[in-house]
C-alpha cells in the first residue's frame, strides 16, 4: 500500500483548487492534520470485513420523505424581491469559471 503521506505542496495544491489563501501557519497544521486522517483511513483498510454486510448507513433508517404533491410554485416578482441583483426575470450573479472570474 502506498505511503498516505501528504506535503505541503499538497495542502497548497488544494488550497489553491479550492481559492484559499493559507498562512503557512495553517498549511503546517493542515499537513499534520491530513496526513492523521490518511494514517487513519490505511489503518482502516487493515481490518478484516471479509463477511460484513456493507451499509448505507449506520442505523436502521428508511425513506423519511413525504410523498412529492404538485404546488403552485413562488411567482417570478416574489422570488426576485429580495434579489441583491437581477437581469430581466433571472437573478444576476458573478461569473465563477475561469481565472480571475472570466468565463
Amino acid at each position: 500500500m502506498p505511503d498516505p503521506a501528504i506535503t505541503q505542496d499538497d495542502v497548497r495544491h488544494a488550497a489553491k483548487l479550492c481559492r484559499l489563501a493559507l498562512t503557512d501557519g495553517e498549511v503546517d497544521r493542515f499537513t499534520s492534520q491530513l496526513g492523521d486522517i490518511l494514517g487513519y483511513i490505511q489503518k482502516l483498510n487493515e481490518l478484516d470485513v471479509e463477511g460484513v454486510r456493507p451499509m448505507p448507513h449506520a442505523l436502521d433508517q428508511h425513506n423519511v420523505f413525504r410523498d412529492d404533491q404538485p404546488a403552485p410554485g413562488l411567482a417570478t416578482d416574489a422570488a426576485l424581491a429580495n434579489a441583491p441583483a437581477k437581469d430581466g426575470p433571472f437573478f444576476k450573479v458573478p461569473k465563477v469559471l475561469g481565472e480571475g472570474g472570466g468565463a
